[in-house]
């Protein structure tokens, strides 16, 4: 009776859980759909298959799957370059990518990813997906991503302020993020509604009520907006810019799932994630979502820590949102088409601005300034090049970064007085990286004198380290036999 009754207790926590989740999921699924350049319904249909497929699968019991903003930037850059119908083979390559590293449990390596690189990675996401969505605030068309969009801000301040239609976008955009910053701080009303839906069902009120002469969602219809891949679409997997792309959702998705499985698992007190099975699990839900064509989907820090928060026990909460967002999308397709383009952009703006990690920025320059400058470069790179480059540029330069800290070498020297030989121990882990500062206190020691050098106190000497200091052992020898014979 009592195992009874607690069952009871977790199934109703569960479903109170569900229904914050679909409230928190709503926007910001139509928001990534919109922000992306692909119909509004398929950030549904990504947010559908990550609760009831993802949500089912074994690998993390409570964090919540969905179409997330860290993919928004790359998203809207294939659909640019290679158009929304290579979009779905694009995503089912990237999760039958995922399935495999599932299967050889790679899962557990991307803990081994530097924590800068990551962060850097989503700050440049974050400051790319501002940039990018100032324009949709004003009704206006970016004119392109990254550096474009940020160049061509200043035309963008003075068009707006000279067209009425456009300051009123802002304007509603503006009051979306105002009410995100703000609604939280209303403790009681932020437990009924959350904060994204409840920015954006002001926005929609005011401007239906006022009819005022903003942008709208488009509404296609969630049949009509499912456009599996063809064969065509399929046959361009083989060209390497898909392959990198493909690589690229991969990755990403890969990493931001996993690191935010472990920020969920340290905000409750159930069962661990599985990292492999996770991985596995979010390959099968891209798998899928490729197949209908729709988004790419992570796991989601927002919707997972708002499951645990709302006393979510099992998994049944986050298959129950999916099954709500199916309802929705089912009986309310028109609902969207009310919703302005506006205040999705001011949820997207604050979405990107919390990728942005400004609080871990200055300790981490006063304590770990390599991990700051990695963090900087990752950023920069992303917003300047593009997001697979940008990532791969951070991991470059936090792997040089490793190998010149772990490289500490020292020499001893012990320099007899008399006619002795000069005796230099190497202690350390010797490596090409610090062959320069070796050389200079080796060329500093007498000419005229023997030199002894002791390498067995080095835990690492690699071939180049090995072969120079061999090399100068072999001239300093020969520098002092011909002293010597001069001499004599």
């Amino acid at each position: 009776m009592r195992q009874h009754f607690k069952q009871l207790t977790a199934y109703r926590a569960d479903f109170t859980a569900s229904i914050v989740v679909f409230l928190v999921a709503v926007p910001l699924c139509v928001g990534v759909a919109v922000a992306s350049g692909v119909p509004a319904e398929l950030g549904l249909v990504t947010g559908i298959v990550g609760g009831l497929l993802t949500g089912l699968l074994p690998g993390s019991s409570l964090q919540v799957s969905g179409p997330a903003a860290g993919l928004t930037v790359l998203v809207f850059e294939a659909v640019k370059e290679y158009g929304i119908g290579a979009l779905g083979a694009l995503v089912l390559a990237a999760g039958a990518l995922q399935l495999a590293m599932g299967a050889l449990r790679l899962g557990r390596w991307f803990r081994a990813i530097s924590v800068a690189v990551v962060q850097g990675m989503l700050a440049g996401i974050g400051l790319v997906l501002i940039a990018g969505q100032l324009y949709a605030l004003t009704d206006a068309k970016a004119p392109g991503s990254g550096l474009a969009n940020l160049g061509s801000l200043p035309g963008l301040v003075t068009a707006t302020a000279v067209s009425g239609p456009a300051l009123t976008a802002l304007a509603i955009g503006a009051t979306t993020i105002a009410v995100l910053v703000l609604w939280p701080r209303w403790r009681r009303a932020a437990r009924i509604l959350p904060a994204p839906l409840a920015a954006v069902a002001l926005a929609t009120t005011a401007v239906w009520a006022l009819d005022l002469p903003v942008a709208r969602v488009r509404v296609s219809g969630l049949l009509e907006a499912i456009q599996p891949p063809g064969l065509a679409d399929l046959g361009r997997l083989t060209e390497i810019g898909v392959i990198g792309t493909v690589l690229a959702f991969a990755l990403i998705a890969s990493a931001e799932s996993l690191f935010s499985a472990a920020a969920v698992d340290r905000l409750h007190d159930g069962p661990r994630t599985e990292y492999d099975r996770e991985l596995m699990a979010q390959g099968a839900g891209n798998a899928v979502c490729g197949l209908l064509g729709a988004l790419p989907m992570t796991a989601v820090i927002v919707r997972s820590a708002a499951n645990v928060q709302a006393g979510a026990r099992t998994k049944v909460s986050r298959v129950l949102h999916g099954g709500w967002l199916l309802l929705f999308a089912a009986a309310f397709p028109a609902a969207l088409g009310v919703v302005p383009v506006a205040a999705l952009a001011g949820v997207l703006v604050h979405a990107g601005w919390k990728l942005i990690p400004l609080r871990d920025l200055r300790p981490m320059w006063r304590e770990h300034r390599g991990e700051a400058v990695v963090l900087l470069v990752t950023a920069i790179a992303i917003v300047t090049v593009n997001m697979f480059e940008g990532v791969l540029i951070g991991l470059l330069l936090a792997v040089a970064k490793t190998a010149w800290e772990t490289s500490h070498v020292h020499l001893e020297i012990d320099d007899p007085e008399g006619e002795g030989p000069v005796v230099v121990r190497a202690l350390g882990n010797a490596t090409f990286l610090r062959l320069p500062k070796l050389l200079d206190q080796l060329e500093a020691l007498p000419r005229d004198r023997d030199v002894e050098l002791d390498l067995s106190g080095l835990r690492h000497l690699d071939h180049a380290c090995g072969a120079a200091l061999t090399n100068w052992a072999e001239q300093h020898r020969r520098s002092r036999d011909r002293s010597a014979e001069l001499v004599s």
